[in-house]
């Protein structure tokens, strides 16, 4: 209970119950204060986007170009179609069922936030899409040249960037968030959109759920075997993954879960894979996410983002999933430069993502850990199917 208490998403839940009461209450003069302080953190979270972009994505590239391998092609390949399919699987959804979901988008009968008290701008050192090409050309130059020094640089830098989005960004995000909700109480919008929120969340569950049954589906089909073979065994680390909401604390029963699947995967692909795959295999956490930026499209800005923005989206977002792996907040943290770059959302839209995302987050992460039996079983066949002998694969993460 203690643990649970220390948690991130607890201390997010307790954010927004505290910010919502707070706004059934709070005067005009007060939410001017409210408004000005969250503005200001705003501007600290976005400052440190491009940072996160950097500090994650380009060392991920040299580390995965250090071990280049067939096998270690095929596995991230595999696990960018998973994240980018469920991403585009969520895409079609949202247009098809978000429209449908009775959202009202009107102002009519909401109050008027006061106006920010002073501005304090803290402008980004670049902006994120030249960030993101930064770290891809840096990232893929360093590993082409062999560049040691600059490897060594990209790797203490990760570890700064990592002490700031833990140290600084993760402590102020409650507060952020209870300002955040706070306003949007004040205003009248959130309790009218709680049932829509509600339900969003049992879709994307089900979401899930579907897009586990295709990829143990094409596992099955590629490799020649039994997928349930693999998916009877995955129990223990879904309850584990749903209780940690942690690919890598759940690492050591995935593992013992895909262990009791052989021979249907095979010892060294289980070695091999499932410890790659908790770092890179995202698709629970991008189906989500893209089905939860439609939604909050559509509640704030009443309407839902264009068709080529969201194509883009979930293609970077696939990039991301890879790139940034153990960031601190999840999949959205990593991704909040597309969110604002690519989808144009503002800081209310931001921290209503962070906010539903991290509730329920756990549910993304057993998503995640499930799948990645499915695509060990397809690793297990490209090994099989191409002669590649048994051997003891390791991966250096």
């Amino acid at each position: 209970m203690k643990r649970f208490a220390s948690s991130l998403p607890f201390k997010l839940l307790l954010g927004v119950i505290i910010g919502i009461l707070l706004g059934q209450v709070f005067n005009p003069m007060i939410m001017g204060i409210v408004v000005t302080l969250k503005y200001i953190m705003n501007q600290v979270i976005m400052f440190c986007v491009p940072l996160i972009i950097i500090g994650f994505i380009a060392p991920s590239i040299t580390r995965l170009g250090g071990n280049a391998s067939r096998m270690l092609g095929v596995a991230v390949s595999s696990a960018y179609v998973s994240s980018v399919g469920a991403a585009l699987f969520s895409m079609v959804a949202g247009f098809l069922m978000i429209p449908h979901l009775s959202i009202v988008s009107e102002v009519e009968g909401l109050k008027e936030l006061p106006g920010v008290v002073f501005q304090l701008d803290i402008p980004q050192i670049m902006p994120v899409m030249s960030a993101l090409a930064f770290s891809l050309l840096v990232g893929l130059a360093a590993t082409w040249t062999k560049a040691t020094t600059i490897t060594g640089v990209l790797e203490e830098f990760q570890q700064i960037v990592l002490s700031i989005v833990t140290k600084i960004v993760i402590p102020i995000l409650p507060i952020f968030i209870a300002l955040t909700f706070c306003s949007l109480s004040y205003e009248g919008t959130i309790t009218k959109q709680l049932p829509v929120f509600l339900t969003v969340i049992v879709i994307v569950m089900i979401g899930h759920y579907i897009w586990l049954a295709l990829l143990y589906g094409i596992g099955g089909a590629y490799s020649g075997k039994n997928p349930m073979d693999v998916l009877k065994n995955y129990g223990p680390a879904y309850i584990t993954a749903v209780g940690t909401m942690s690919s890598a604390a759940t690492l050591a029963v995935a593992l013992r879960c895909a262990k009791k699947s052989e021979p249907t995967l095979r010892d060294d692909m289980v070695d091999f894979g499932i410890p790659l795959f908790a770092n890179i295999h995202l698709c629970g956490s991008v189906l989500t996410e893209v089905f939860f930026v439609m939604t909050v499209s559509q509640i704030l800005y009443g309407t839902l983002p264009t068709l080529p923005n969201m194509i883009l989206f979930c293609l970077l977002l696939g990039i991301f999933a890879i790139g940034a792996p153990g960031v601190p907040g999840g999949t959205v943290m990593a991704s909040l430069g597309l969110i604002t770059g690519v989808l144009g959302f503002d800081e209310t839209g931001t921290a209503l993502m962070l906010t539903i995302f991290a509730l329920q987050d756990s549910f993304g992460t057993a998503c995640n850990v499930t799948g990645d039996g499915a695509l060990t079983m397809i690793l297990t066949g490209y090994a099989e199917k191409h002669g590649i002998k048994k051997q003891n694969l390791k991966v250096d993460l």
